[in-house]
């Protein structure tokens, strides 16, 4: 983002409100959306195990201002209900991550992940279908062999565009625990998927057998003290990845070192202040997302009230520290009786990793400009979400006398919460899922 602050107050506008509903069920909750590697496709994974791809409008000389919408390119069931026999558990269809591949050729291939399986789709086009076989009718019936008396060659004749997704490989039976996250090797060859206290490392080709690179479980589960929350490859170097944990520290491996990468090669975590300990530490500093940034160079965590930034050359403190919404310290204890402190939040930088976002409650989502220090809230909402609209920025309110244009502390709704978001790989255009509904911004079009 060239000028970010230039933009503020008003950094995106919504072309459209692109997915919602006004009864929804659970099935329908937004679960992951990513934006493929050009920005061209993007996609969401719902609670109902379906896929959504949605393919940006062409720009127009006569329709200028449709830059930047998105309209559905395919929709797919990605996963289905499944019942464990053996454990008598109940496998959830709903998506937990979406990871695109590099697009190789017309076709698009993109991984999608429930609780314990991993599907690689292949989504394609077709506006030709073949006619004249020799050996069945146009209806796809066999012909009688004796019947056959010439050699037709088959030709192709034209037919309405069909977007078409085939599963082309499932990689099952290689989590005992729930996968949380999965990530694209730069080789292009492997991706690994993280359970709990496994990470896993599969090549693209094999869906039989995979290597345990990481293994904390211990051999008395009772001496378990922490769980892996997050991992993700370096962007670059197809050796190295990153991993989080519930005690808020990261680790950094290097396949290099060992096959079992259960040695680190760095470690980094900020230590809590003692003044500042209470009940809720523990849970409110396990981390909920990593992501490297795009140069490689820097980390990015988010926890229950902030987003940090790490050198990764320097494992003593961050770099930076956001305060995401600091005006719930002092309502821990109802968040925590109302469950929503296990709430986990991504976080998601733009191009140039010049500029940060993450959500919050109420539908709101946050932006920190990591140049000019300066950050906004927005809000993702059907009122204020007209085409074409304006962003105005949104204040909450702490005690004291409330001003016209704030909220309230105490009227935030926590049922509506921003937990998944995704930014354009190169553009100002971000994509914000709030339950049921995606909302789609772009930065102001003169």
């Amino acid at each position: 983002m060239k000028c970010f602050s230039r933009y503020l107050p008003y950094i995106f506008r919504p072309p459209s409100t692109i997915l919602s509903s006004s009864c929804h069920t659970e099935a329908d909750i937004i679960s992951t959306v990513e934006f493929n590697s050009t920005g061209e496709l993007l996609a969401t994974g719902d609670k109902g195990g379906r896929v959504v791809v949605f393919q940006r409008e062409q720009e127009s000389k006569s329709q200028p201002h449709r830059r930047g919408e998105y309209n559905v390119y395919s929709t797919f069931q990605s996963h289905e209900p499944e019942f464990d026999y053996l454990k008598s558990l109940e496998i959830e269809e709903k998506i937990n991550k979406i990871r695109w591949l590099p697009q190789q050729n017309a076709a698009y291939f993109l991984l999608s992940t429930n609780d314990k399986t991993v599907k690689l789709w292949k989504i394609s086009e077709r506006d030709k279908r073949p006619e004249g076989y020799n050996l069945k009718d146009e209806d796809g019936r066999m012909r009688d062999p004796a019947t056959i008396t010439t050699l037709r060659v088959p030709i192709l004749r034209p037919m309405d565009l069909m977007v078409e997704a085939t599963p082309r490989r499932i990689f099952s039976n290689g989590h005992t625990y729930h996968v949380n996250s999965i990530s694209v090797n730069s080789d292009y060859e492997t991706y690994m998927s993280t359970d709990d206290l496994r990470i896993n490392l599969w090549n693209l080709e094999i869906t039989n057998r995979s290597f345990n690179i990481v293994d904390i479980k211990p051999a008395n589960m009772e001496e378990l003290t922490e769980v892996i929350t997050a991992a993700e490859f370096h962007p670059n170097q197809c050796n190295t990845f990153v991993y989080s944990s519930s005690k808020g520290s990261i680790r950094l491996c290097d396949m290099r070192a060992a096959a079992l990468c259960d040695n680190h090669s760095k470690f980094f975590e900020e230590p809590e202040d003692p003044n500042n300990r209470s009940f809720f530490s523990e849970i409110i500093s396990s981390i909920s997302d990593v992501k490297f940034s795009h140069s490689g160079r820097y980390l990015m965590t988010r926890d229950y009230l902030t987003v940090r930034v790490w050198d990764v050359n320097m494992e003593c403190k961050p770099l930076e520290t956001y305060q995401v919404h600091d005006y719930l310290r002092g309502k821990l204890c109802s968040l925590y009786e109302n469950d929503c402190i296990f709430d986990k939040f991504e976080c998601v930088w733009n191009g140039s990793d010049s500029v940060i976002m993450t959500g919050s409650y109420n539908n709101f989502f946050r932006m920190f400009d990591r140049n000019t220090k300066r950050d906004v809230t927005l809000e993702a909402s059907r009122e204020n979400s007209k085409p074409r609209a304006i962003l105005k920025p949104r204040k909450v309110c702490v005690g004291g006398k409330r001003r016209k244009d704030e909220i309230s502390v105490d009227s935030l709704d926590f049922s509506k919460k921003i937990l998944h978001t995704a930014w354009h790989p190169s553009e100002n255009i971000i994509a914000v899922a709030a339950t049921n509904n995606l909302y789609i911004f772009q930065d102001k079009v003169n």
